[in-house]
Formats: C-alpha cells, structure tokens, sequence
C-alpha cells in the first residue's frame, strides 16, 4: 500500500510520527495512512499521551495531552508540529 508523499517541510517529522505510532499500534509503519485518523487504527488515550511525551521529551517543547485528538491525523500532526518549528533530527535518531 503506497501513499502520498507529506509536503516536504513536514516529510522527517511524517516519518518520525508514523515509526512511533507504529510501535504504539502495533502496526507495520507502511500501513498507516497520513491521512486515516489514527482511531480508526485503534489510538487510545494511552497511546497518546505516550506520543505526547515522545514530543516533549525529542523536541523540548510543551503539547496539550489533546494534541493527537486535536490533530487526529499523521498529517495533521506533522503539519501541525511543523508549524511550531520541530525538525527531527536528519539520521532519524532521538533529539
């Protein structure tokens, strides 16, 4: 299953986003569609306060515990994290 490709300023974070997902979901990182809210994958609070934290402790920056709700996509919230200034690092590792 191939999908679209996330703008360029949001691809790293894109990818970032769908490899912690993924372990959260017990889920291959390919089958997570950008644009598929993540509780149709079965996302629960849990799982995102997890990605949450994720967020807070790689990139230094506070986000409401809503933040997956609010941004109920991977590309909602590769958008949404990029607009704040949030660049994973380049070689995909932890910041």
């Amino acid at each position: 299953m191939t999908f679209s490709a996330p703008p360029k300023a949001a691809a790293r974070l894109h990818g970032w986003l769908t490899d912690r997902l993924a372990a959260y979901l017990d889920r291959a990182p390919e089958s997570i569609d950008p644009t598929v809210p993540l509780a149709v994958y079965g996302m629960d609070s849990v799982c995102a306060l997890s990605l949450c934290g994720d967020v807070e402790d790689d990139f230094g920056i506070a986000v409401d515990p809503s933040l997956a709700w609010d941004h109920s996509t991977v590309s909602a919230l590769a958008g949404y994290l990029a607009a704040r200034g949030v660049e994973p690092p380049a070689d995909g590792r932890r910041a």
